[in-house]
């Protein structure tokens, strides 16, 4: 491939959440969230491997960050744990704002960009069992927790996303009980997609009321569903996964309406929709300043008369996968971010997550050789840098992850990282991706 340059305003970030490194579990006042319960049933999540400890990093941020400067990120999105913030109904845990003020702190002294994901997945507990993400109230609790965030950080962070991936906070985990809270309930799964949508729109209104004046969006994953065949069933199938992940969640937010085909398929199944209310749809798709998406994979999607639900089955692709048996197919994001230009929005998109689990170990001399994770992020970067020459509008990349950490229901079996940790003595050692991606951003080019 020939040598390719990204703009010189492209922004080069990695990305992390709360629960998947923070640790200190029950310390300065944080009381559980929904994934310290469900990790705890056995059978959920790997070896019942939970987020106590994980990398440590609430003891261990400053050498983090050093590290993330050292390699050259100029930005870095991490979120803030919900119950660090409110631990119970009504009560502020200054402690929780002190922690995630001095990190602000500590990255604005290496001119490193904080971009903050307010939800990540770690509903409080006390929330959860006042209904969580099924409950309207839970859009009150969160608009709550967007403005103390905006009152104590609003100066001083550029960047704010509202949801990391509202799909698995709902279908995920309200309907197909993989993540916390582990429910299988599709009425409870589409009221949580709604409400979660719901509070975006609401924490955007009051960041806009409030006069903020840098950027605020939301980060879906979207994954690019491919018929297995021409035909007409293997199509109509696609398109059915592609409402269920992708369409569900951006016509609401760029069309200010739900997809009719799904509404039609989820009413079918005794969905009653009487969790919209009037105006709903218009606070979900007040305008933002940018679309965040992550992006894995594809999924190749067969016609199934026996699915009793979308009626489609995923095939297996052809090319390399990963450790989380996910394909390698970096043609699926060119496709999505063309897509999304041509029949969304021309907002500004940051890739917000990309990345890719393999089985790493460290080898002689503390190096980790990682080619396939290079060859990854190579051909994804590619497919973005693709699309900038198409005039499109990606303006930065967040690589997935900073450092290998709590996969939810994988656990820590899972590794994500462009930094190894030896969860043991929570030593870190950078990969050879970490090399590679610096060289990257020190040239703004890819081979």
């Amino acid at each position: 491939m020939n040598t390719t340059n990204f703009p010189a305003s492209f922004l080069w970030g990695t990305a992390t959440a709360a629960y998947q490194i923070e640790g200190a579990g029950s310390e300065d006042g944080r009381t559980p969230c929904i994934w310290d319960q469900f990790a705890a049933i056995p059978g959920k999540v790997y070896e019942a491997h939970n987020g106590d400890v994980a990398c440590d990093h609430y003891h261990r941020y400053k050498d983090d960050i050093k590290l993330i400067a050292q390699l050259g990120f100029k930005a870095y999105r991490f979120s803030i744990a919900w119950p660090r913030i409110f631990p119970e109904k009504g009560k502020l845990n200054a402690k929780g704002i002190a922690f995630y003020a001095n990190l602000i702190q500590e990255l604005k002294k290496y001119d490193i960009m904080p971009a903050v994901t307010i939800y990540h997945w770690d509903l409080p507990l006390w929330i959860h069992e006042e209904g969580g993400w099924t409950n309207r109230q839970t859009v009150e609790y969160f608009k709550q927790f967007a403005s103390v965030l905006f009152e104590q950080f609003g100066e001083d962070v550029p960047m704010w996303i509202t949801h990391n991936e509202p799909w698995c906070a709902s279908f995920l985990s309200y309907g197909l009980g993989v993540h916390a809270p582990g429910h299988t309930d599709w009425n409870e799964a589409l009221a949580a997609a709604h409400h979660i949508l719901l509070s975006h729109g609401e924490a955007v209104r009051l960041y806009r009321e409030k006069g903020y004046k840098h950027q605020i969006g939301i980060t879906l994953n979207l994954t690019y569903q491919h018929p297995a065949t021409e035909s007409e069933e293997d199509r109509m199938a696609a398109r059915r996964a592609d409402g269920f992940t992708n369409r569900w969640f951006l016509d609401p937010v760029f069309k200010g309406q739900y997809p009719e085909d799904m509404l039609e398929i989820f009413k079918t199944h005794g969905a009653s929709m009487a969790f919209i209310h009037e105006g709903d749809l218009e606070l979900i798709s007040i305008p933002c300043d940018f679309l965040g998406i992550n992006y894995y994979t594809r999924n190749i999607v067969r016609n199934n008369p026996n699915d009793p639900y979308l009626g489609g089955e995923s095939v297996r692709g052809p090319g390399a996968h990963t450790d989380m048996d996910w394909e390698v197919y970096p043609e699926g994001l060119y496709r999505l971010l063309t897509r999304l230009q041509n029949e969304y929005t021309d907002l500004p998109i940051y890739i917000t997550e990309n990345g890719a689990a393999y089985a790493d170990k460290e080898g002689v001399y503390g190096t980790v050789q990682d080619d396939e994770r290079i060859e990854y992020f190579r051909l994804h970067l590619h497919a973005v840098s693709r699309f900038i020459e198409d005039g499109g509008a990606a303006a930065g990349y967040f690589c997935w992850s900073f450092m290998d950490n709590y996969e939810w229901s994988f656990g820590y079996s899972k590794r994500f990282g462009i930094i190894y940790v030896n969860y043991e003595t929570q030593e870190r050692l950078p990969k050879q991706s970490a090399y590679w991606l610096q060289y990257v951003m020190a040239t703004n080019t890819i081979e």
